[in-house]
């Protein structure tokens, strides 16, 4: 054991660098959290306007209704048919010159799914090829 004092009798002064780093750790989180960041684009494009109208006329509208037992409506006209090819021609004639109606699916939600296919099937054999479904919104039960 050596109990001798050393020479000069003063230690060397020791800085401890814990709470340095704990300072400089919290003041480098408090400027990450209250730093705005903000995004800058690479490119300013200015977009081209257009000045159209918007359509005045709205295409021609063939309602096909469907009913839960099955038979079919075109147009609120009851019509007789049980295969999707005579039901084609019964849209074709319901559609007379127009090109291409918009044929919208008016099927009862207690409808089979057979019934609503073979509306679909006869669009597709008529040669139509915009479809629709009509929905109703769902308003909340008043008390």
């Amino acid at each position: 054991m050596n109990f001798r004092r050393r020479r000069g009798g003063t230690e060397e002064p020791e800085i401890n660098l814990i709470p340095f780093i704990d300072v400089l750790l919290v003041i480098l989180i408090f400027l990450m959290v209250t730093t705005t960041y903000s995004r800058f684009a690479e490119l300013q494009i200015s977009l081209p306007t257009a000045d159209a109208e918007k359509a005045v006329e709205r295409p021609r509208q063939i309602h096909v209704g469907v009913t839960p037992d099955g038979h079919y409506a075109i147009d609120r006209t009851a019509v007789r048919v049980q295969d999707p090819d005579a039901l084609a021609a019964e849209i074709k004639r319901a559609a007379g010159n127009d090109a291409d109606p918009v044929i919208v699916v008016d099927a009862d939600a207690a409808a089979t799914h057979q019934a609503v296919i073979n509306v679909l099937e006869a669009a597709r054999i008529a040669g139509f090829s915009r479809l629709t479904f009509a929905t109703q919104t769902t308003t909340p039960a008043r008390r």
